[in-house]
């Protein structure tokens, strides 16, 4: 013989537990907190695929080819350039960000 109040807090308990069980939305890519440092690492990896990817094209091209420093300082350059542009896309992406963050703070704490 159940009491009727057991039932409610049998429901209430069930409700809670679907609630539990129901997946949060994943996050954004974009959503993530970096640190500072986490940004400067990223940055230093792009410029360093930039010069290593370059070295290696121009390598191969001057292997391929029997002129030894013509297409490896080229590329070399190439790939520093290409590291550089990425780098400062990152930048202006987290600026951006920073930005966006402050104006919706701003908007908040104005309302």
């Amino acid at each position: 013989m159940s009491d009727p109040h057991d039932a409610d807090r049998l429901k209430a308990l069930e409700a809670k537990i679907a609630a539990l069980k129901t997946p949060e939305p994943d996050k954004d890519h974009s959503e993530e907190h970096y640190s500072q440092a986490q940004l400067a690492w990223r940055m230093v990896i792009e410029l360093v695929a930039g010069l290593a990817i370059g070295f290696g094209i121009g390598y191969g091209l001057d292997t391929l080819f029997g002129t030894m420093p013509i297409f490896l300082v080229l590329f070399i350059l190439f790939g520093l350039a290409a590291g550089v542009l990425t780098m400062m896309r990152s930048a202006k992406e987290v600026q951006l960000k920073q930005q966006s963050a402050a104006e919706e703070e701003g908007d908040a704490s104005g309302d």
